[in-house]
């Protein structure tokens, strides 16, 4: 089985490759496609959870405590790594895979200036599937980045819960 026909489980078990670090809630994974570098999403553990609704509520907040944890994790390699950042967006849709799933884009001055405050999903659907713009080697510092910068926000996070 290929490991993208079960991404939360091929987490779990050590075998996909694009995950970054696992964190309480889910799988932080860098992106199949990166026509946005640094775009992240972030994999909740219960694959039979289709929605926020559907989690219990400790679980739901510790979902939306770490998709912003991995969106400032994001932001920050992204500003480093281009001057050209502008923001991050955090989409929790589920309309296309049914298990709970947050995207974070980071969104850059040099986009199409009719996409550059749309919503990225209005990018034609070659961005999406051409080699090109898909995960790459040449990604591999930006991953670094947002894998160290997530890992000492979590480790910060986790010390002010427990003083």
């Amino acid at each position: 089985m290929d490991w993208r026909d079960d991404r939360i489980g091929s987490a779990a078990r050590g075998g996909n490759p694009t995950v970054l670090a696992e964190i309480p809630s889910g799988y932080a994974v860098i992106g199949d496609v990166q026509f946005l570098p640094g775009y992240c999403v972030l994999l909740g553990k219960d694959p039979h959870a289709t929605a926020l609704a559907e989690m219990p509520r400790k679980d739901r907040v510790q979902f939306l405590a770490d998709a912003d944890l991995l969106a400032t994790a994001v932001e920050q390699a992204c500003r480093e790594a281009d001057p050209a950042f502008r923001r991050v967006n955090i989409d929790i849709l589920g309309n296309a895979d049914a298990f709970v799933h947050a995207h974070i884009w980071p969104r850059y001055e040099w986009e199409p200036p009719e996409l550059v405050r749309r919503p990225v999903w209005l990018y034609e659907l070659t961005r999406w599937t051409s080699p090109t713009t898909a995960l790459s080697d040449r990604h591999n510092d930006l991953r670094a980045a947002i894998t160290s910068n997530l890992l000492s926000l979590a480790e910060s996070d986790a010390v002010r819960v427990t003083d």
